[in-house]
């Protein structure tokens, strides 16, 4: 049986059971805490969630089924549960990043469960270290993105699916299996790549143990799942393909070519710094520890192997094809797999460490790998992340501008500010938005068309006493030095106030070059 893939190995005296259960029990609370923190620490929202905010608010339940505007995509299933949340609790940010929440919160939960199925006693809490402590696991679990339900919904897909292996598939079970894995692709763009790597694999594995009688249930229930992708599909992933803003930003987490192996390698071994989080020398570790859980698993039961790998399969050859992107947040729904053999890789190296030396540098290894996540995470507790922090930067300018001020709104922050207007009292007509259109070269240089556009773009503000000038979004060094230069060639700066990824100047614009300026940083 699949359910229960270590049942005949040896089982420790209950005690041992007792105490592994009450270390997850505190991995686990310890995972929901530092969520917690980080949600109710409330940090601005940053330019990615703002662009979606803003189509989430302003759009109705029947406009979110239309292309999204600011070059966003989002499942439309993620889109709905979005809108209810805002209607129910109010438009801000605790409602906004609710869903992402309570995501990441039951995935906890469900990978802890799937972590008993396929793990030996003592792998578990290594895995529930590495699982909770996770630095984009954590982040995405408060942010206003779809990547954290991926992962919940990928995680609901592997328990659930496991029952295509099991001996007897009963009418309940083709239900279930055909509604549940039906709304999940609505809810996640990746959990069609979870759905068939799992679905081939169980389905491979039914056949090997003799499970034919089972080829038509599964076969209604595989086609259920394509039928619902392919109205889907028609629906939103078909409009999405489209989005040229989003291929443009995806164009280099794509193969050149299908013989082009040497990419495959490298984008799996970046997958162990982003999203996995090992950094320095703990990556390569990480992947040496991943190769040894493999033939651990591969020696002890192929089909777990087999299963847990399957997933990560079907979605390079999505990449290959050009139709997944393999990078960064968007192959996150894949952590909770590659975690898994991680922590048999773990678990075998100590296993095998039969002399004191061995065991004392095993432990060693073992220390290494999970020391600085989990110092990481606990940081947060008493730091909670921040990204750009916008809020208090207009608090600021709100309580100290004067009539007749004029506020500049620098074209990167121009979404986030759109998001916050109506909260600090501003209107249209009340700020100007900076020229957009300056990303030709993405930030990472400018020509000299884009530098003649900031130039003219900062003559309109000439004449005028108090300028204040609103940066977020803003971490692009050729474009702030160059507005930075051009400010101060212009006029003479009055104040400054900053906080993380924001900050804002005030300058007096009337026609003399500064001198003996202050920087006061508050």
């Amino acid at each position: 049986m699949l359910h229960h893939p270590h049942l005949n190995q040896y089982r420790p005296p209950k005690k041992y059971w007792l105490m592994s259960d009450l270390l997850a029990f505190m991995i686990l609370s310890f995972g929901i805490c530092v969520r917690l923190i980080q949600y109710i620490s409330n940090r601005s929202l940053w330019a990615d969630e703002a662009t979606l905010a803003l189509n989430i608010v302003n759009r109705s339940y029947s406009q979110l089924l239309q292309p999204l505007d600011y070059g966003q995509g989002a499942p439309i299933g993620f889109l709905m549960g979005e809108k209810l949340a805002v209607q129910v609790f109010g438009n801000n940010e605790y409602a906004l990043r609710l869903f992402p929440l309570v995501s990441g919160i039951l995935a906890l939960f469900l990978f802890y469960q799937l972590a008993k199925i396929y793990l030996q006693k003592w792998a578990i809490p290594i895995a529930l270290i590495l699982f909770v402590s996770l630095p984009k696991l954590i982040y995405y679990s408060t942010e206003l993105k779809q990547y954290s339900s991926d992962v919940t919904t990928a995680l609901i897909l592997c328990l659930l699916l496991i029952q295509i292996g099991e001996n007897k598939i009963g009418n309940l079970q083709i239900f279930t299996l055909s509604i549940v894995g039906s709304m999940a692709i609505w809810f996640s763009h990746p959990s069609i790549l979870i759905l068939a790597g799992l679905g081939i694999s169980y389905f491979i594995i039914g056949i090997k143990n003799g499970l034919k009688k089972n080829i038509f249930k599964v076969g209604f229930i595989y086609l259920s799942w394509f039928i619902s992708f392919a109205i889907f599909y028609y629906v939103s992933l078909n409009n999405l393909s489209s989005n040229t803003e989003l291929l443009k930003s995806w164009q280099n987490a794509f193969p050149s070519s299908i013989f082009n192996i040497i990419w495959l390698f490298d984008a799996f071994g970046k997958f162990f710094y982003d999203p996995l989080g090992f950094l320095g020398k703990t990556d390569g570790l990480a992947i040496l520890i991943f190769v040894i859980g493999c033939i651990s698993l591969f020696i002890r039961r192929k089909e777990i192997l087999f299963i847990l790998i399957s997933p990560v399969l079907a979605t390079f050859l999505a990449t290959y094809l050009h139709k997944y992107p393999f990078r960064g947040r968007l192959v996150l729904f894949l952590t909770p797999l590659i975690i898994l053999i991680i922590a048999e890789g773990t678990y075998y190296i100590l296993k095998k460490s039969r002399s004191k030396l061995r065991l004392i540098l095993s432990t060693t290894l073992l220390l290494f790998l999970i020391i600085p996540p989990l110092y990481n995470a606990s940081n947060l507790i008493v730091m909670p992340q921040l990204k750009e922090e916008i809020k208090p930067v207009i608090s600021y300018i709100k309580e100290r501008q004067q009539p007749g001020d004029i506020l500049y709104i620098y074209q990167r922050g121009k979404y986030q500010f759109k998001y916050y207007a109506k909260k600090y009292g501003y209107q249209e007509g009340d700020y100007i938005i900076g020229v957009d259109d300056l990303d030709k070269y993405d930030g990472s240089n400018l020509s000299n068309e884009e530098r003649e556009r900031y130039e003219k773009d900062l003559d309109q503000l000439m004449g005028n006493k108090r300028v204040w000038l609103l940066f977020s979004h803003a971490n692009i060094n050729s474009e702030n030095e160059m507005m930075k230069s051009s400010l101060e060639r212009r006029g003479k700066k009055i104040d400054f106030f900053a906080r993380k990824g924001a900050f804002v100047y005030l300058y007096d614009l009337t026609g003399y070059k500064a001198t003996n300026v202050n920087n006061t940083i508050f």
